[in-house]
């Protein structure tokens, strides 16, 4: 996300996390330089030699074809990142002398350990005491739950953070998953996507949550692994904001999409303070990072804003 933030929107950005000092954290690090973002406030641990006490997570992907649907392998335990734990951050540093205008975080990162909801909720506290705008992306991953309480812990933690959320944001399945929030007319397979149904389910939880300004979903029904419906809502100040439809896009590798859509989100709200705008500069930008190889944005601003205008799709030469 705050790569996509950096290369495509031009927007500086920083990523706060720990890695393990090794070749695998330091070929991670040059990853994130390349995309253009800050790696200053990486919190460095002493690696052990083979990852008893610490390592870098990693996450593998298979994209799926057709009929064969994308899946994800998270290896993820006794991580660095996963050690973080309250007071290994100066927040007063990011927030205060850095002055950060806006924090992103989610539940990813929430789902790693006991001790990271903790460091979620520091570090949204100490926004609060800034001005800072807070982001939330539920992200909800069976795979990360399933051994410490599966939706229930899921539920009880994220409801917990929902207080802290300015902008919270997710996809079709998150709401339910992560805060307990219905969808009617849906099934389990989610082979229809009601808008309606989702602004329902929307309205519900921003009057459970009068913290939130601005609540937002992706809405994808899965053709095959390379047909998708993509979509997507938002809800701002009492009214609701629908993205450019896209029926039938034409998928190379989904991974990223969402975290796409959020980057979007937040440069329509940073640049033009305008929901319909940031609505669509997500979904855009969501479509467009589904179209090339791997997690991370491909696209340009001039390209997302083609696409936002319904720009021709021949070759440019």
């Amino acid at each position: 996300m705050s790569r996509g933030l950096r290369k495509c929107f031009g927007l500086r950005t920083a990523h706060v996390t720990a890695f393990a000092d090794n070749d695998v954290g330091r070929l991670t690090e040059d990853f994130m330089l390349q995309g253009g973002v800050d790696t200053g406030l990486v919190r460095w641990v002493p690696y052990d030699g083979i990852g008893r006490s610490v390592r870098n997570g990693l996450n593998f992907t298979e994209r799926g074809f057709g009929i064969r649907g994308a899946l994800g392998v998270p290896d993820r335990g006794n991580t660095a990142a996963s050690q973080l734990k309250p007071g290994d951050i100066d927040w007063e540093h990011v927030f205060g002398a850095l002055g950060a205008r806006w924090f992103h975080t989610g539940g990813i990162f929430a789902a790693l350990s006991d001790t990271t909801p903790e460091v979620v909720i520091e570090a949204v506290e100490a926004a609060h005491r800034y001005g800072t705008i807070v982001s939330y992306d539920l992200n909800y991953r069976p795979s990360l739950w399933k051994t410490i309480g599966g939706k229930a812990r899921a539920q009880e933690v994220n409801r917990r953070i929902a207080k802290y959320v300015d902008v919270m944001i997710g996809n079709e399945e998150d709401f339910t998953a992560s805060l307990g929030f219905e969808v009617e007319g849906v099934d389990e397979h989610l082979t229809s996507i009601p808008t309606a149904s989702f602004q329902r389910m929307i309205e519900h939880a921003v009057s459970e949550f009068p913290n939130f300004k601005v609540a937002a979903t992706t809405l994808r029904t899965v053709k095959t692994a390379t047909i998708n419906d993509w979509g997507a809502i938002l809800w701002h100040d009492g009214a609701f904001h629908e993205a450019v439809y896209r029926p039938g896009l034409e998928i190379m590798d989904r991974v990223g999409g969402g975290d796409s859509f959020a980057s979007g989100l937040i440069y329509g709200f940073l640049k033009h303070n305008d929901a319909a705008k940031a609505v669509n500069y997500g979904a855009a930008h969501g479509a467009l990072a589904m179209t090339t190889p791997g997690d991370t944005s491909m696209a340009n601003l001039a390209e997302v804003e083609k696409e936002m205008a319904g720009g021709s799709k021949r070759v440019e030469r």
